[in-house]
């Protein structure tokens, strides 16, 4: 009875407090509502690397960061020589080159308003390789590890990883339907019963190779999967990136990670304002988020196909109200029931001198193209 007296009183006190709250809205200088925001690796052997620029959300807003467009983007070498940065739209910018590893560099930024970004020094860093990349399955899931090892040139390790799966829908269709010939089959551009999606990671990974013997990372984990992951459903696909980062790239790292794994993103909008090696040329104090890093970009790519971790039952809740329906759609009906494209012939009603009709689907239960990608990429491997 005391324990179930404590609960009550403390729900009460909360019910109190709650109904008492009044939002606090903090007075901000509009100007320090938008922060630039650069992210970004640079490989130093050629390794195609982006660069993303865009603008913090206001306080309070829903929206995501806006891409910054139309900036002009090189890297400076100390020797002289320039490399611009291609813009590829929606605030990216490509480096491709194989620069000289004894140089420093800048990075420069100039802002469709004029405005010049400019950062510290930069030195590019020989990322030792990956010694190994795999995954282990137990009765938890499915983790998937790199070893590595680093040296008096590379202590400090920042991961990201870029994912790939087939998405599959709950009901394959191979039927459509088209005005002035009705239902007939799919060809292979058509498709829509197989597709692949590709994410990046959010979060940030970070380990420093000097806390273990000999500087060696053994099982570091890169990503884990709980029993029923849909991106299991038949072959996935993970591409690791392993970047060295120098250790004044450590504090900002280790700060956005915190961020990060408060809010659930990365950069948009941050709880605290970090900093980093980019500055305003103009106005030092006006902030800038991004720590710009050089060097060689060490990568593994690893497959994982179903057969490989069986037993493994899928999950998909979200589509669990998906069925093929049982009313018999007739030629008549056609036009009426599919044009819309919102519902789909599914399956052949069959009768004594050919098809009577169809029965139907929902299009969200059907169709990959509304998830992923129907292009299988160039590096996938059947």
């Amino acid at each position: 009875m005391r324990t179930l007296f404590k609960s009550v009183i403390t729900l009460l006190v909360l019910v109190y407090l709650s109904a008492c709250r009044e939002v606090y809205e903090p007075e901000v200088n509009q100007l320090d509502q938008r922060v630039l925001v650069v992210e970004g690796y640079l490989d130093s052997e050629g390794l195609k690397s982006e660069l993303r620029l865009s603008k913090t959300s206001e306080l309070g807003a829903d929206s995501s960061p806006s891409p910054e467009l139309g900036a002009s983007v090189e890297l400076i070498s100390s020797s002289g020589a320039t490399y611009p940065l291609v813009e590829e739209g929606d605030g990216l910018y490509v480096f491709q080159a194989d620069i000289s590893k004894e140089n420093t560099y800048h990075l420069s930024i100039q802002l469709s308003n004029g405005e010049q970004v400019l950062s510290d020094p930069i030195q590019p860093i020989l990322t030792p390789p990956i010694l190994e990349a795999g995954f282990v399955k137990d009765e938890a899931g499915i983790e998937v590890f790199v070893n590595t090892q680093g040296d008096e040139n590379a202590d400090d390790f920042l991961w990201t990883y870029e994912e790939t799966w087939i998405f599959l829908p709950r009901v394959r269709v191979t039927f459509i339907y088209k005005p002035g010939e009705g239902v007939v089959n799919r060809n292979d551009d058509e498709r829509i019963d197989l597709c692949y999606k590709t994410v990046r990671n959010a979060g940030v990974l970070l380990e420093t190779s000097s806390r273990f013997e000999d500087q060696v990372v053994f099982r570091q984990t890169i990503k884990e999967f709980e029993e029923g992951d849909p991106r299991m459903q038949k072959r996935y696909s993970i591409l690791v990136s392993q970047k060295a980062i120098p250790q004044d790239a450590v504090e900002f790292w280790e700060t956005l990670k915190r961020n990060s794994e408060d809010i659930g993103t990365v950069f948009s909008p941050l709880p605290s304002l970090i900093g980093g090696n980019l500055h305003f040329v103009v106005d030092e104090n006006r902030p800038v988020i991004g720590q710009i890093s050089i060097g060689v970009v060490q990568q593994s790519r690893i497959f994982i196909d179903r057969e490989e971790i069986l037993p493994w039952e899928i999950f998909t809740p979200e589509f669990d109200d998906c069925f093929i329906g049982t009313d018999t759609i007739r030629t008549s009906m056609y036009g009426q029931t599919f044009s819309s494209g919102a519902v789909l012939p599914a399956r052949v009603v069959p009768g004594p001198m050919g098809p009577l009709g169809y029965f139907t689907t929902d299009r969200r239960c059907a169709d990959c193209t509304l998830y992923a990608d129907r292009e299988k990429p160039a590096f996938w491997i059947d």
